[in-house]
């Protein structure tokens, strides 16, 4: 069987997947176009071009790849974010479907904020699989196939895998791989799936693993069907280099185009939370006037009071300026 033959194998297989478990048949349709007209640069992966024509609302950085790249300190702002916060943004944005729930995590109140490295596991086929672990290897891959996304993180990245909530035989993480993904991202895994050795993860100081369950089981009934792919997780269609946001409530998934904006918000609304609260106590605005849209009066009030306090305001000095300068609430 050719590679072109094991990719439409492969993804005919997910269409069906997808009428049997209500997925969008959108996304089925769109990973089909994906993968017969990308010209199988890549084996497993979407090559460069096509990355970049299906993020193509990112105009900043790139990997090598092609996959969107936040700068860093976009990330390291997201993780005051809160999940309401962003999902208001992406709501108005007209992004409906990014945020899942109904998590387990390895240390319960960590933040997860990270670069999307999307990886799809489906049932095990042998005589696919066969096929995948040939171009795997002319890929230049090495191991195990659990190991080949892991092979490839960088920095700031957060493993995204649909295990396609496999039990027994599913299990595609354990403590020697995530010692591995720490050790190479700094940061966890979103699974939707199980996986094993959760003492051994618990000992990983940062790492945090957003997972279905928990499971004493290997891998042996799943295969790869594509890494840095579009990715179902739950109801999300995730991108790679899509902002994982993880918090105790779930996990919102922002477009990078979006990640900025998603800051930006947050820290607006937590420094007018802030004056806010202040101003009330002191009596100088009703509730009423606080709550509603703010007069130019407040407006001022506001920025004068930025400016007072910049160097004590919930929100780093520079991001204060920055905000004053572009006025944006």
């Amino acid at each position: 069987m050719t590679p072109e033959k094991v990719y439409l194998v492969t993804i005919g297989t997910f269409i069906l997947k997808a009428k049997r478990n209500s997925i969008p048949m959108l996304v089925a349709s769109f990973l089909l176009l994906v993968f017969t007209s990308s010209g199988y640069s890549q084996a497993l992966n979407l090559s460069k071009e096509d990355l970049i024509r299906y993020t193509s609302e990112w105009e900043g950085e790139r990997f090598p790849d092609g996959r969107p790249k936040v700068p860093d300190d976009i990330l390291e702002r997201m993780k005051l974010v809160n999940i309401e916060e962003a999902w208001s943004v992406l709501r108005n944005e007209g992004y409906d479907y990014q945020f899942e729930r109904g998590w387990k995590h390895v240390h319960p109140g960590g933040v997860l904020v990270g670069r999307a490295l999307t990886t799809m596991y489906m049932p095990l086929r042998p005589d696919v699989d066969d096929e995948v672990r040939k171009a795997g290897e002319a890929a230049g891959r090495i191991g195990n196939e659990v190991s080949w996304p892991i092979d490839m993180l960088v920095p700031g990245d957060v493993y995204v895998a649909d295990a396609w909530g496999r039990e027994a035989g599913g299990v595609i993480i354990g403590g020697n791989l995530a010692n591995s993904i720490f050790a190479k991202s700094g940061n966890g895994v979103v699974v939707d799936g199980e996986i094993r050795d959760l003492e051994q993860l618990e000992a990983i100081e940062g790492f945090n693993a957003f997972v279905r369950n928990w499971n004493p089981s290997y891998y042996w009934a799943s295969m790869i069907a594509g890494i840095n792919i579009p990715t179902r997780i739950g109801s999300v269609t995730v991108m790679p280099g899509d902002i994982v946001l993880g918090k105790r409530e779930g996990i919102i998934f922002v477009p990078p185009h979006l990640a900025e904006k998603v800051v930006k918000t947050s820290e607006i609304v937590r420094l007018k939370d802030a004056f806010g609260v202040v101003r009330l106590k002191e009596g100088t605005y009703t509730p009423g006037q606080i709550d509603a849209r703010w007069t130019e009066e407040i407006n001022q009030d506001f920025e004068q009071w930025l400016e007072d306090h910049i160097d004590e305001l919930p929100v780093p000095k520079e991001q204060v300026q920055e905000l004053l300068k572009d006025r944006t609430w």
